[in-house]
């Protein structure tokens, strides 16, 4: 479709689907959900194992063809942990897998399909040995993890950061680069006098910013009705 012709009506009823989805079946997997978290679609996120957080104002968005998989691994001595802080925004198909610790910063973002692991999974030498070395990974705030991006064990990644799509980190990055590459290298350094818009200066009044989005919804969808929606499923013309 090349517009949303859903009525006001049932965008809030899938709203409400939504959040009654991520309190019955999400908030009990997590150790902490903070406040004014929105997860899009949150029949196709999973959750695995414990120690897993989230702080307030985390969006995730996940599709149907591109789950959202956090894992943490309990296992003789490891047990994973995954700290997703405040205003972070994963996108569909990002991975993390933990047997030890993963931590992304507040107002950080995970762009589609980024993969982020702090462990190799087996042992070098003997293949039959789970998990295999494992080191923390970090991602500071405000780091923007690009598509396709995959981050190994022992990773830190420094404040402002930005990793471009399909690299792989295999050792630190400093603040206020773009990196890239495989393996990841320092590109460019980020002026210092540009200012920094943060996902945190859009969120920080969770209540506020809501009813501007309901105000925003109700005028994009004043034209929307019933039954021009369903003609739209059943007759598209090109003009939908």
């Amino acid at each position: 479709m090349r517009k949303d012709h859903r009525p006001y009506s049932l965008k809030v009823l899938q709203g409400k689907l939504e959040a009654r989805w991520v309190k019955h079946f999400i908030a009990p997997q997590l150790e902490r959900m903070g406040h004014h978290s929105m997860i899009m679609k949150p029949w196709f996120l999973k959750i695995y194992g414990k120690e897993i957080s989230f702080g307030q104002s985390v969006h995730v968005i996940a599709a149907a063809d591109r789950n959202v998989r956090l894992t943490t691994w309990e296992m003789n001595d490891h047990q994973g942990r995954i700290d997703i802080q405040d205003y972070v925004l994963i996108c569909p198909g990002v991975r993390i897998d933990s047997a030890l610790s993963v931590e992304i910063g507040a107002s950080s973002m995970l762009a589609a399909g980024a993969y982020i692991t702090d462990a190799d999974w087996h042992d070098i030498y003997d293949r039959t040995q789970a998990i295999g070395r494992s080191a923390p990974v970090k991602l500071a705030a405000n780091v923007w993890v690009g598509d396709g991006v995959t981050i190994c064990k022992g990773v830190s990644i420094g404040e402002n950061s930005i990793i471009g799509a399909g690299s792989v980190v295999t050792s630190d990055i400093p603040a206020n680069v773009i990196a890239a590459g495989n393996p990841a290298r320092v590109v460019k350094e980020l002026d210092p006098k540009q200012k920094l818009t943060k996902r945190e200066d859009m969120l920080a009044n969770g209540p506020e910013l809501a009813i501007q989005m309901d105000g925003l919804e109700r005028w994009m969808r004043e034209d929307n009705t019933w039954l021009k929606w369903f003609r739209a499923l059943l007759a598209p013309t090109t003009k939908d």
